[in-house]
């Protein structure tokens, strides 16, 4: 199974709620997390807002992005998305790269995502439901 968490999950899980979740999602065998460039200068984008600097150190942030180095897989965007796909433009890579990828879910805590429900293949569903379909606690 194929599976992107968003940005805002993965600043959550960096301001320190859920960090038992993370490490069960990147370690858990039954699918493997996908992500992209341009998700990755988003969550150093959004950690270096004032709100989250305030939370977390630089350090702290690079030890995030060592983690997924280490636990996700690598993908390059290959596909467009129309922009009438999503309500907010900035989503479009995120399912740029579930085609690419043939993504199963993304994982994400934004309405203008998690209301479309769906995007060809993917299934595009909130933290709680995820962890309902895994079992986790």
């Amino acid at each position: 199974m194929k599976v992107i968490i968003d940005t805002n999950l993965w600043i959550s899980f960096l301001i320190g709620h859920q960090t038992q979740l993370v490490r069960w999602m990147l370690t858990d065998l039954r699918f493997d997390v996908y992500v992209c460039d341009r998700l990755l200068e988003e969550i150093r984008d959004v950690a270096s807002r004032d709100k989250i600097r305030k939370r977390v150190t630089p350090t702290d942030v690079e030890d995030l992005l060592s983690i997924i180095h280490a636990f996700c897989q690598f993908a390059t965007i290959h596909t467009k998305v129309s922009p009438s796909a999503v309500r907010d433009p900035k989503d479009l890579y995120l399912l740029a790269l579930a085609e690419t990828i043939g993504a199963d879910y993304i994982v994400s805590g934004d309405a203008d995502l998690t209301d479309i429900g769906q995007y060809q293949q993917t299934k595009i569903i909130k933290l709680a439901d995820f962890k309902a379909i895994m079992l986790y606690p």
